[in-house]
């Protein structure tokens, strides 16, 4: 069977990941201690740690031998290796694996795919790629493939209160920040290209969860959809957007799961967010 690989970027909505999927963890630093994230930590605890804090935490990714010491044993029983990971915009994961797999090359088929998002998107490409290859059937060069058209159908939007972290990371200017907590005004974000950018900032929530339906209804043929939030419950946001969504999308079901510590660790822990995959032969949304 084909394997997937993964870094705990990704953040699956629930605990439950296919037995031919391995997810190599980032390492947390957090108010001076380092935790495996989902190994040593799970997310909820991790997100309690960090809103403690007022620096963001250190986010290291797998180093190559990580990435070596997984590639080499699962090379021995499986038809090839897919490594979706966090965006290298974002991270040096990929960059990481990359190095590693070139001392594989010719031992088994392998692909580093840069997933170009981070989180829930990314765990969506992951559960697109192990969808495919447990219908059975499917070589190995079609579920790479499908896999980076789908990198290209994945959108992400996040409105947060805060932008502590999103200076402290340099995903918004030190002047801009500073103007906008004057101001008492809240960022929205996308993800484009990879990277993490602010496209607009609001005055209240409300007007928060507008931009999020907007982004929503630009869209014609929604394959997944998830609501990402900073805890397991549901949030009153959560529920207030999943209200809106549902007279926009009738009879369409929107889920929540909390986002994971690598994420809050670049945008704060109090964000809430819409995650997108587009179904495939859609036109693309380049107008929000």
């Amino acid at each position: 069977m084909i394997h997937i690989v993964t870094d705990s970027g990704a953040h699956f909505p629930t605990p439950h990941i296919a037995s031919n999927v391995t997810v190599i963890p980032n390492r947390l630093t957090i108010a001076g201690k380092t935790y495996r994230e989902g190994v040593d930590i799970g997310a909820e605890e991790a997100l309690r740690l960090i809103a403690a804090q007022t620096t963001a935490p250190t986010i290291t990714p797998p180093g190559v031998q990580d990435y070596s010491d997984v590639f080499t044993r699962l090379a021995r029983d499986t038809q090839g290796i897919v490594a979706i990971l966090t965006s290298r915009a974002l991270s040096q994961s990929w960059a990481n694996a990359r190095a590693a797999g070139e001392a594989l090359s010719g031992h088994c088929p392998l692909m580093v795919i840069d997933s170009r998002t981070v989180s829930t998107g990314q765990a969506l490409l992951v559960r697109l790629a192990t969808r495919l290859i447990e219908a059975g059937g499917v070589a190995f060069d079609d579920v790479v493939t499908a896999v980076r058209g789908a990198v290209e159908r994945v959108y992400a939007v996040y409105y947060t209160e805060s932008m502590d972290f999103l200076i402290q990371n340099r995903i918004m200017p030190a002047s801009h920040g500073i103007l906008g907590m004057m101001l008492n005004l809240k960022p929205v974000l996308a993800v484009e290209e990879g990277e993490i950018v602010p496209i607009e900032k609001v005055r209240t929530r409300t007007q928060g969860l507008d931009r999020l339906v907007e982004f929503a209804v630009e869209f014609t043929d929604l394959e997944e959809v998830m609501i990402a939030q900073p805890r397991v419950g549901i949030t009153e946001g959560t529920r207030h957007l999943q209200e809106r969504l549902a007279f926009e999308f009738p009879g369409r079901h929107f889920p929540h799961a909390i986002y994971g510590a690598s994420l809050a660790g670049l945008i704060g822990t109090d964000a809430l967010g819409l995650v997108i995959l587009e179904r495939e032969g859609t036109t693309e949304n380049d107008d929000f």
